[in-house]
């Protein structure tokens, strides 16, 4: 006598199990892929995922840090201060006694929000020098920038020598320019032609 032929109940045992493996794996979350400075500074990322220094040369990691920490520091004050001033436009008081304060308040804010920015840009330019390897070279005249200065100006691009230089002559440049725009200095500059081409002939007669 045969054996009675199975029933297909473990096949479909087997089914359920496979559906519920599937859902099980899906249902798994993925790791999280770690922040790095690149993509918080919107770079392309030049090294693993987590990798918070990537080919950053040993003595420039702790200013690498320091730099990030101004930036978030930074970027924090900025946020803030713009807050305020969109809270004082909102309740701008009407009196006329108030208003030139508003608008000194207001201006003064801006003026520290431009000055921000323009820190803001100077550290964002030193984390690219430390990344490209060109960081702690005085721009101007190649030579190393001393740690000290480093240390108290983690975004240096020049020696103290090199900056006094440009300081110097850009004060100068600066000066010409305003001269020139001048009308006594245009006029004081036609007199002075004037004069030297009046003193030409009596120098070819003697």
């Amino acid at each position: 006598m045969s054996a009675p032929a199975k029933k297909p109940v473990e096949a479909k045992t087997d089914s359920a199990r496979t559906t519920h493996a599937v859902k099980a794996d899906t249902a798994k979350p993925k790791n999280a892929v770690l922040a790095t400075a690149e993509t918080i500074l919107g770079r392309p990322s030049s090294g693993k995922a987590g990798d918070a220094t990537p080919n950053i040369k040993p003595q420039w990691v702790k200013y690498y840090k320091r730099l990030l920490d101004l930036r978030e520091r930074l970027l924090q004050q900025m946020q803030g201060r713009a807050k305020e001033s969109a809270e004082e436009i909102n309740s701008f008081s009407l009196h006329m006694a108030d208003a030139g304060t508003d608008n000194f308040d207001r201006d003064f804010a801006l003026s520290l929000l431009s000055s921000d920015q323009d820190a803001l840009y100077e550290i964002d330019e030193a984390l690219k020098r430390i990344e490209k390897g060109t960081y702690g070279i005085c721009e101007i005249t190649g030579k190393p920038i001393p740690k000290a200065r480093l240390d108290a100006i983690p975004w240096a691009r020049f020696t103290v020598e090199a900056q006094t230089q440009l300081e110097r002559d850009g004060a100068l440049r600066h000066k010409r320019l305003a001269n020139l725009g001048t009308v006594d200095s245009v006029s004081t500059i036609e007199v002075e032609e004037e004069i030297e081409e009046e003193e030409k002939p009596a120098k070819d007669k003697e």
